[in-house]
């Protein structure tokens, strides 16, 4: 499965129910408690009822990327008292007693690469158009199971008010570097945040920044451990004041939008080899306060007259750009209700 050519590797929270076969899924990146919770939240709320009991495996695979066992089996408690489910296990090595859902597995993953055959196709433009595309695949499995879905449902129990916010909270500082770590893995932050202390709101597929009872920032959730995610609008100012520690900054890869950015800095660094790092930097404080793409333009336009290539050099091409179009104002002109009643006049 691809997005644009690049390999999607991806987990699907797989919902059943076990007289109707009733089916919905939710696509997940790890097997943790954030995913259990959105999976099962998102198929009670597509179905619009509650069972008597949600049945699952284990669990070991969640329950060991948490530092304290206890901790996920008080959230996971939590989240079946607020919908009154009943949870249930299988026993250790017994597969058998999940039967249904582990043959539903089955056949769903048959079904889907059938229809991804069929389509012709494993790349999607994106992640949008994979789910998209999921939903009508649940559709079409879901057509022929309406008649006993019908008696199932009328035992089922009625959702309650709304959903349970099962994202994981958690306090912590912003370090000198402006980046926080969270779950094993880094994450820049915006600068003016460094030595403050934030919370951190985590989702199964995204993290939320919260400071001063505000959400001042949505990131994506990075899968695995040791992995990063550095934003560079966010640590620009700080290494503008510090650009000796742009030369050794473990993230610097990360610094360079496009490949221009990093011609760029190769062609600064063969000119000026002591002031390499403040130069460069202006241009990337010039895409962080004004337009990334413009910038990048005009540095193709420099390497394309083959000129060097300096921060007033850039500023001065993007400052004589194209501007954007001065919106024009629309006028809409006043409905008359009186047109409407020709619409209900016999033309007989």
């Amino acid at each position: 499965m691809t997005i644009n050519g690049q390999p999607f590797v991806h987990l699907l929270y797989h919902f059943v129910l076990t007289y109707s076969n009733w089916e919905a899924g939710t696509i997940c990146f790890s097997e943790s408690f954030e995913s259990l919770s959105e999976g099962l939240q998102n198929a009670l709320w597509e179905l619009g009822a509650v069972p008597k009991a949600h049945r699952t495996d284990r669990l070991s695979a969640a329950v060991h990327k948490e530092l304290n066992p206890n901790v996920f089996t008080e959230r996971y408690h939590g989240l079946l008292r607020h919908y009154g489910l009943e949870g249930q296990r299988t026993q250790v090595r017994r597969p058998n007693e999940n039967g249904d859902i582990e043959q539903r597995h089955h056949r769903f993953k048959r079904a889907l690469d059938q229809s991804l055959m069929l389509r012709g196709s494993r790349d999607f433009e994106s992640r949008s158009d994979y789910e998209a595309f999921l939903r009508k695949l649940f559709e079409q499995l879901n057509s022929g199971r309406q008649e006993r879905l019908a008696e199932e449902l009328s035992l089922l129990r009625t959702l309650p008010q709304q959903r349970l916010d099962a994202a994981k909270r958690m306090r912590m500082k912003v370090g000198p570097s402006s980046t926080i770590r969270v779950k094993h893995n880094t994450y820049s932050v915006d600068s003016r945040l460094v030595g403050e202390r934030i919370e951190v709101r985590l989702h199964s597929n995204h993290l939320e920044l919260w400071y001063g009872q505000q959400c001042i920032d949505r990131l994506p959730r990075q899968r695995g451990e040791y992995g990063h995610h550095i934003e560079y609008r966010h640590i620009i100012d700080w290494l503008v004041r510090k650009p000796g520690a742009f030369e050794n900054y473990r993230y610097r890869q990360d610094l360079f939008p496009t490949h221009r950015f990093r011609m760029a800095y190769d062609q600064i660094k063969g000119r000026l080899n002591g002031s390499t790092n403040k130069e460069y930097l202006k241009i990337l404080h010039l895409a962080a306060r004004e337009n990334e793409t413009a910038v990048d333009a005009a540095l193709g336009q420099l390497f394309d007259q083959g000129a060097f290539i300096t921060a007033s050099a850039v500023t001065d091409l993007v400052a004589s750009g194209p501007k954007p179009s001065k919106v024009q104002d629309i006028v809409i002109n006043p409905v008359v209700l009186s047109d409407y009643d020709h619409l209900l006049e016999d033309p007989c």
